[in-house]
């Protein structure tokens, strides 16, 4: 018999100790003993322990477990590069699996989404709603009002949600557990097996280990427009964080970032011009973005498509933009082009990682890059750039890392671009199904058929199903409406089911909810829902 040691946490009293004693002895070949005091699992195991599935075993309980470390056991050792969502799932499973991690962070610990990306400007975009509603909400009877603006005060209240919540979920995680180590300075690979760390104070340090995560992120790509790069340009960085508003924004770009910022400053009392190189939300179905440029006109935003300006200037009061049919002038200009991986300083080749042409990291789906115990996670990689996919991404490293064998399945990956209406997707589009072989049909429900949307006054929009024909299989969905984020979830998990449209319009759906438009989408299939009552099964 060989034993391990765990430690656990989450226990209350004697009978937590009991229960986690059960969990393990249930596992075939374990004999536990739990000791409430000391928060520890002494466990003999016939062969080498699977630390893994012990722990496993405990979280199926409602407790936690890590393996507890030994003094003078180095144990495996995981080196991180970067202190984003990835990098923090990773050390935090790979600690509780029994590694000791050395996370290595050169700028401000928590990456993107919780300094300059997911949080400020959801809260941004939050706020110019209730700005935008308190002008033209749709009730009578209730006058409308310009709102006062105080774009300090909306900067301030932002960053300190972030402090905050950047203290919660990154900074105090390392105060609490010890197994992490965070190193500052800058990374590069000296070879396969060994980083060389470039501290803060200039000293060089070399950090060797078993496991590797790259998980660097990646920053505003800025295109190469003549005179761009030296004239103060926003990134979305510097637009969340701008305490002026500017009377005249223009945007570049058509994407998630450009089209989101796009409106919030446009409700916030500003004008906004966007410049798409093709269309709004070009990769996706054609009627999104045809859409929510229907929506954005609506609102006063000028969309400008298949534009790029040939040159960019400023006189140090205002931008000029050269276009193909003449000058547009703003006095900000954000540059929302998309994203570019943060790997040109890692010196990859030296460790013999393979990149793809944008440089970003080549991952299979078990996180594994070209070279087998060195992993990647996050937006370095060649993989979506959200940061559900990055923590799910770094959570399957570490535990593929410590012997596991997790894969990351996209296939039902659901995506929300936070304008208004939301524009949400999962699975395929027809041109996608066609694509892959497949023979798809689709029905698209207009809003003005869902009853919560008439009950709202709010009826822009749609919902629209893909099917595979003679099955009925679900293939994915596309959604542009007010809660669209809320929708799609439910998609989601129908399309994770293979279920059939059929199945879903027999499905038991709320009334007066916006996700109830999936059932009426999915009727459409075989009913008319212009002659149905209101909730009529």
């Amino acid at each position: 018999m060989e034993t391990e040691e765990l430690e656990i946490t989450g226990m209350t009293c004697e009978h937590c100790a009991r229960t986690v004693e059960e969990a393990l002895n249930a596992l075939p070949g374990v004999q536990a003993e739990v000791s409430y005091e000391q928060r520890r699992a002494r466990v003999r195991t016939e062969g080498a322990p699977d630390p893994g599935r012990l722990i496993e075993a405990v979280r199926a309980r409602g407790y936690g477990a890590r393996v507890s470390r030994r003094e003078g056991d180095g144990g495996l050792h995981v080196a991180i590069v970067g202190s984003g969502s990835a990098a923090f799932a990773c050390a935090i499973r790979a600690a509780e699996q029994g590694a000791r991690v050395t996370m290595i962070e050169s700028g401000t610990l928590g990456g993107t989404c919780v300094n300059v990306g997911c949080v400020p400007s959801k809260i941004t975009i939050r706020a110019a709603h209730l700005a935008h509603l308190a002008r033209h909400h749709p009730f009578a009877g209730i006058g409308a009002c310009e709102p006062s603006i105080d774009r300090p005060a909306l900067v301030a209240q932002q960053q300190a949600r972030v402090a905050e919540l950047r203290h919660a979920k990154y900074e105090r995680i390392l105060e609490d557990n010890p197994a992490i180590e965070l190193l500052r300075g800058r990374a590069r690979f000296l070879d396969a097996n060994t980083l060389l760390v470039r501290t803060p104070e200039g000293e060089g340090r070399r950090v060797a280990a078993d496991r590797f995560l790259i998980a660097t992120g990646a920053r505003p790509m800025i295109p190469p427009i003549p005179g761009l790069r030296e004239a103060p340009y926003w990134t979305s960085t510097e637009a969340l964080v701008a305490e002026r508003l500017p009377e005249h924004l223009v945007v570049l770009g058509g994407s998630v970032v450009a089209v989101e910022l796009a409106q919030a400053f446009a409700r916030l009392g500003t004008r906004v011009t966007v410049l798409a190189r093709s269309t709004l939300l070009s990769r996706e179905d054609p009627a999104l973005g045809a859409g929510l440029q229907e929506a954005f006109a609506a609102e006063g935003i000028e969309v400008r498509l298949h534009t790029v300006p040939q040159r960019v200037a400023h006189d140090g009061g205002r931008f000029t933009l050269q276009l193909d049919g003449g000058p547009i002038h703003g006095d900000a200009l954000l540059v929302a082009t998309g994203r570019a991986p943060n790997t040109a300083d890692l010196d990859l080749p030296a460790a013999g990682v393979t990149l793809t042409r944008s440089g970003a990291v080549a991952v299979d789906s078990h996180l594994r890059t070209s070279v087998p115990h060195i992993y990647a996670a996050g937006d370095c990689t060649d993989q979506p750039q959200f940061v559900y996919v990055a923590a799910a991404a770094g959570t399957r490293a570490a535990i593929n890392m410590t012997g596991g064998e997790a894969v990351l399945d996209l296939s039902t990956m659901p995506s929300v671009v936070f304008t208004d209406p939301q524009v949400a997707t999962v699975g395929l589009d027809e041109a996608r199904a066609r694509r892959q072989g497949l023979d798809p049909e689709t029905r698209t429900l207009t809003l003005d058929n869902v009853p919560r949307a008439l009950a709202n006054f709010d009826t822009r929009g749609f919902i629209k199903l893909v099917a595979e024909r003679g099955s009925g299989r679900l293939l994915g969905a596309q959604v542009l409406a007010a809660e669209g984020g809320e929708i799609i979830q439910s998609a989601a998990f129908a399309l994770r089911a293979a279920l059939s449209v059929e199945a879903i319009a027999d499905q038991l759906f709320p009334y007066l909810t916006m996700v109830e438009g999936l059932k009426l989408c999915a009727q459409t299939f075989t009913r008319d829902v212009h002659q149905l009552s209101c909730c009529a099964g």
